[in-house]
């Protein structure tokens, strides 16, 4: 299973990384199967970072083989939807973009990337027009809606798709909105798709 995860798709989150310009294409990169985090485990403070940060984000599922997948018909390649948290390592990640290392070590850890469970994405009309959002502690401190993506669902199926095998399971986490910022140990983290509530778990 892979586990994918874009940058830089929504505009507001680019700025705030101070990330002015407009990508002309998708920006990715992989999470180890070992960062998954599921059925609202808690998620352990590391103690290689003094400053791990939340992302929510759209999680999309594939769910059959593709390759060479034209944007028209990426839709089939996907029927259900999630919600989930790229946890970053802020700190780390300074130090690699000035070194210009890569990141695999501020965003790639293990359980750094907590998943809901899955929704059909029939219940939504358009997959580019749906509210999330995250609370820590009961006060929302993130919230999005996929129509502000820079690049669409079956945009980025389609280009993943020229590089890589897409397998049936592998999952595609698609950008985070404006809004993120630092966990510390006792906070509870609820993920929101419209008003369903998707993951409920603890920093410890």
């Amino acid at each position: 299973m892979k586990i994918f995860a874009i940058g830089w798709n929504y505009k507001d989150h680019n700025k705030e990384l101070s990330f002015n310009e407009l990508p002309v294409e998708p920006t990715f990169f992989l999470k180890a199967e070992t960062a998954l985090l599921k059925d609202n485990k808690p998620f352990y403070y590391p103690d290689f970072s003094n400053q791990i940060e939340y992302e929510v984000e759209l999680v999309i599922r594939i769910n059959k083989l593709g390759k060479g997948i034209d944007e028209q018909f990426a839709h089939r390649y996907y029927s259900e939807i999630g919600l989930g948290i790229d946890f970053t390592a802020r700190d780390l990640q300074k130090k690699q973009r000035e070194s210009g290392g890569p990141w695999e070590i501020c965003k790639s850890f293990d359980n750094s990337a907590p998943v809901s469970h899955f929704i059909p994405v029939s219940q939504f009309e358009s997959v580019q027009n749906i509210n999330f959002r995250l609370d820590i502690n009961g006060k929302t401190v993130q919230q999005g809606n996929t129509a502000n993506m820079i690049f669409s669902v079956d945009k980025i199926i389609s280009y993943l798709s020229r590089f890589f095998l897409l397998k049936m399971g592998d999952l595609i986490f698609t950008g985070t909105p404006v809004g993120v910022g630092p966990v510390k140990v006792g906070d509870r983290l609820q993920g929101y798709i419209e008003n369903e509530l998707m993951f409920d778990f603890l920093i410890k």
